[in-house]
């Protein structure tokens, strides 16, 4: 299937996607989807044999300071059986930084989706450990949107003894 193909197939199957402004970059097919119904459009995405796309291999986020919707989600999707790829963008405003999170779809989602929300703020609703991942939990802010102070200064962290006191409160069947 072509990328203009693919492109007109899912704008097809999910309501309110749009191809995107350059909706060929590179040779691959890129759509914008509303946030809304996201995790049902991307099951759909999954599930259609025409399409297949079974592998999520990257989600990341862009912020767009200035500009409303702020913030986009980019999913990056592959079809392992049919050989083709898409670029799915979801715009997310910068008043409300939520979106469902689609780990029940792929695992591969999760430490993706721990990423974004620890340095662009992202809240994934439904997420099963939404906890950041790559900064201490003290840490206020977060370092990759536009608008963080390059020159913010954050104090160091006592060391602690990871025996007696945990980096996070232990949780029930753990």
């Amino acid at each position: 299937m072509t990328p203009d193909a693919i492109v007109a197939h899912v704008t097809r199957l999910l309501p309110g996607a749009t191809a995107a402004p350059a909706d060929l970059v590179r040779g691959q097919a890129v759509v914008l989807v509303p946030r809304e119904g996201i995790l049902a459009g991307l099951r759909r995405l999954r599930d259609d044999p025409d399409l297949s796309f079974d592998l999520l291999s990257d989600l990341t986020c862009v912020d767009y300071l200035g500009r409303e919707p702020r913030f986009e989600i980019v999913y990056q999707l592959s079809s392992l059986a049919w050989r083709h790829r898409l670029r799915l963008k979801v715009p997310v405003p910068g008043h409300d930084p939520t979106v469902a999170s689609v780990t029940p779809l792929w695992r591969a989602a999760d430490w993706a989706e721990r990423e974004v929300y620890d340095l662009f703020g992202i809240t994934f609703t439904g997420h099963p450990d939404l906890r950041r991942i790559l900064l201490y939990p003290e840490f206020e802010g977060h370092p990759l949107r536009k608008d963080y102070p390059v020159d913010r200064r954050h104090p160091l962290v006592p060391e602690r003894d990871p025996i007696v006191q945990p980096w996070l409160p232990r949780r029930e069947g753990r």
